[in-house]
């Protein structure tokens, strides 16, 4: 079970730190990521990472504005974003991966989504 948390309101050019704690001894062992959807928009693949954490993967769209990590004793994974824009707005999902291909925005495990609105 993956619970995203940590998204709210806040204004351009301003940061948040999402998190997704998924339940379970096997956490490792998954790759992780981040996808968003904005109404009326296809789901975007924003951020992926390695089960190590080493292996990281950005979109265009958020390269250099956005951190992926992972805490895997803590079983959570983070998404540090920075520079917001209107157009971040959207829900944001976390997802678990079998296969390490932490590029491949292709995931077997959905969690919730949680808010994000930027506001300009």
């Amino acid at each position: 079970q993956l619970q995203a948390s940590g998204g709210g309101l806040v204004q351009a050019g301003g940061s948040l730190r999402l998190s997704c704690a998924a339940s379970g001894r096997t956490f490792s062992i998954y790759t992780m990521g981040w996808l968003r959807q904005a109404p009326g928009k296809e789901r975007e693949f924003v951020a992926g990472i390695g089960r190590s954490g080493v292996g990281t993967y950005y979109s265009d769209s958020v390269k250099g504005r956005f951190t992926i990590s992972r805490d895997n004793v803590k079983n959570t994974v983070y998404l540090q974003m920075s520079g917001l824009k209107p157009e971040d707005t959207a829900v944001y999902y976390c997802a678990a991966g079998r296969d390490n291909k932490w590029w491949s925005g292709e995931y077997d495990y959905w969690g919730q989504g949680t808010q994000v609105t930027v506001s300009s």
